[in-house]
């Protein structure tokens, strides 16, 4: 099971508490007494329960019957599989290999059986005939009778957002296959994405931002208000559900990026499901806005690297450092601050969450034992980024292959829909679900072959690619991997063009000399330390990375046109505070030049004074080490009159 639907999906769980998902998966139920119903509450209440009830009938007269022989061959496949008992650390080598073996053959040996009974439904799960009963059940089971009522029955107007729910079947069908609403709060989603729609005329179109906008609603379902506890929600929650600013200002903000051109060039065609991953970041819009002008700035080559799989979240391992966490709330805002500071995973993953998020890419947390790290979309599949492979991470209720298998099925939506059909009927029939957690185990019969289905879904497209050098790794060998500087992916900067007229000392008519970054004589392209880049908007830029073997010293040779006393300035973009430069003028003069804290944005140094002689002048430039990366635009000297 792996619909973000199926993650609250409630077949009797208010009464016992927990959910029908496996032992390991009921720790995430929230513990509540059931819905506060009203005499209101309690009559609607009834009628979604005799609804539910009637269409369960309904359905269950007009599917087809599965061969006993086959349902009997498949579930003993499937008991096969969940009897193998996993090797400890303690497992003899011949043992454990004799596990692997066995577990091969077993996996195959449940997909083939269920392949057989696949082939017997395919005319049925192909089609559309029975979508609008089942998805009513869906949305029924999963939100719940009580749960629904106790939305309803707070106004008519509450009411009538369920209702116009249940008529329309083209939305029902898209929150469903966008993985339902988190926490089974359709009401609430109802609420905040038609408080979307009232505020934007342009989410209301078909496109992009009626996705953002209705993945936003599906997965931070309930609308900020005084004295509102969530205490409706029963079941599991999907983590990082909520944002400081409310969902409605947060796909604002996403939409003006969007039209601004600040997001990135694939942002335009994520799906429902994966626009849920992009607008729940829990820090502010102003955090966001500013990563994306931050990065434009410092590190212009994180937004445009070819590796999708380092694009953006690439920042962490190059200007992020590994170390204690400490905090200095005068260093800005919460993002500043960390990235300024650095920190140890968590805060590492936060930030490469966060930033690739403000880029409108969707990403979400990847808990390891003892570690943190995040998974990301790319355009070839979801990745693990600083940390060990999806077999040893979980994100909340969802462990990391079943939300794996759940991503790359997704990429044939076709076939797909065949996975929802037996899903729903699955719900229809009150028939437990496949764990999430534990991969593939438990589960009735119609959700466990919606499991096999993804199954035979990726097996035919052969879509499951594997990360190779990371899927090799231990869980202890990945986090420590993911706690360095040595990250997998490592990519050298490709040398650039740089013409000659980039490279240009400008004289102005008043004596001001302006120096390009790159006007250096040494080095002339990228090295460990250098890099050359194309700045954002235009023009060239230096940046001399925190990371590299060694120091390195940028030589230039410049003409002054009249000797005398100059006052020497950096335009420099910086993220953390005490950084200097060390500028040495025709060997002689040594100049301290301390920098900005500018938080990524373009400044310019306080002026320092030293003395050119008319002519040929040589400066060397240096930063103190150890030293946090620095870019530099350029820098100028202005007479001194």
């Amino acid at each position: 099971m792996t619909s973000q639907y199926k993650w609250t999906r409630v077949l009797g769980l208010v009464l016992a508490g927990t959910l029908l998902v496996g032992t390991a998966d009921s720790a995430w139920a929230k513990k509540a007494a059931g819905p506060k119903l009203t005499a209101k509450g309690e009559a609607l209440h009834k009628r979604y329960a005799q609804v539910l009830q009637s269409l369960h009938a309904q359905i269950a007269t007009e599917l087809p019957a599965v061969d006993a022989k086959k349902q009997a061959a498949f579930e003993a496949a499937r008991a096969a599989l969940a009897g193998l008992k996993a090797p400890g650390d303690d497992t003899p080598p011949d043992a454990r290999r004799a596990y692997e073996q066995a577990k091969v053959k077993a996996e195959a040996d449940a997909l083939n059986a269920a392949r057989v009974i696949l082939a017997d439904i395919h005319d049925l799960l192909t089609s559309e005939e029975l979508d609008a009963k089942l998805m009513k059940a869906a949305i029924l089971r999963h939100g719940t009778p009580g749960g629904l009522a106790e939305f309803a029955q707070q106004s008519d107007k509450h009411k009538a957002l369920l209702d116009k729910l249940f008529a329309d079947a083209a939305l029902m069908k898209q929150m469903l296959v966008a993985g339902g609403a988190n926490g089974g709060e359709y009401g609430e989603a109802m609420q905040v994405y038609t408080a979307i729609l009232a505020a934007s005329e342009r989410a209301r179109k078909p496109g992009i931002l009626q996705r953002l906008a209705l993945g936003t609603a599906l997965h931070q379902p309930w609308l900020d208000a005084p004295g509102n506890d969530k205490g409706g929600v029963y079941g599991i929650v999907f983590t990082d559900h909520t944002n400081p600013d409310g969902q409605v200002a947060r796909y604002l903000h996403y939409e003006e990026a969007y039209l601004a051109d600040e997001l990135d060039p694939a942002f335009k065609d994520m799906t429902t499901w994966e626009c849920r991953f992009i607008t729940n970041d829990p820090y502010s819009n102003e955090e966001l806005a500013w990563a994306r002008t931050m990065l434009r700035n410092f590190r212009p080559d994180h937004i445009t690297n070819p590796d999708h799989s380092w694009r953006y979240v690439g920042m962490v391992k190059s200007d992020f450092p590994y170390c204690s966490t400490r905090h200095d709330p005068t260093l800005g805002l919460p993002q500043q601050e960390a990235l300024a500071l650095g920190g140890i995973c968590g805060r590492r993953a936060f930030f490469g969450r966060f930033i690739t998020r403000a880029f409108g890419i969707p990403a979400r947390r990847s808990t390891q034992t003892g570690h943190a790290a995040m998974n990301m979309w790319t355009p070839d599949g979801w990745v693990v980024r600083l940390g060990a492979w999806w077999s040893m991470n979980w994100c909340g209720p969802w462990g990391g292959l079943d939300f794996l298998l759940d991503s790359q099925a997704r990429e044939f939506p076709d076939r797909y829909m065949h996975v929802l059909r037996a899903q729903w009927i699955g719900d229809a029939l009150g028939q437990d679900n496949v764990s999430i957690r534990h991969y593939g185990k438990g589960g009735g019969l119609w959700d466990g072959l919606a499991f096999y289905m993804k199954r035979a879904i990726v097996e035919d497209q052969q879509a499951a690619a594997v990360d190779a050098e990371l899927a090799t790794l231990t869980e202890d060998e990945a986090r420590l991997l993911g706690e360095s500087d040595k990250i997998l992916g490592e990519v050298k900067t490709e040398a650039i063009e740089i013409a000659d007229h980039a490279k240009k000392v400008v004289v102005a008519d008043d004596g001001m000399i302006t120096v390009p970054a790159v006007a250096c004589t040494s080095p002339n392209n990228n090295t460990d330390k250098v890099a050359f880049l194309h700045s954002d908007g235009g023009g060239l830029q230096i940046h001399y990375q925190r990371l590299g073997n060694r120091p390195e010293i940028l030589r230039y040779t410049i003409e002054a046109p009249q000797a005398g006393d100059y006052q020497l300035t950096a335009e420099v973009a910086t993220v953390s505070p005490g950084i200097s430069a060390i500028f040495r003028i025709n060997r002689r003069q040594i100049v301290n030049v301390g920098l900005p804290y500018s938080k990524g944005m373009w400044q310019q140094s306080k002026p320092q004074t030293v003395t050119l002689r008319e002519g040929r002048n040589t400066i060397m430039l240096s930063f103190r080490a150890p030293n946090r990366g620095v870019s530099l635009k350029a820098f100028r000297f202005k007479p001194v009159k």
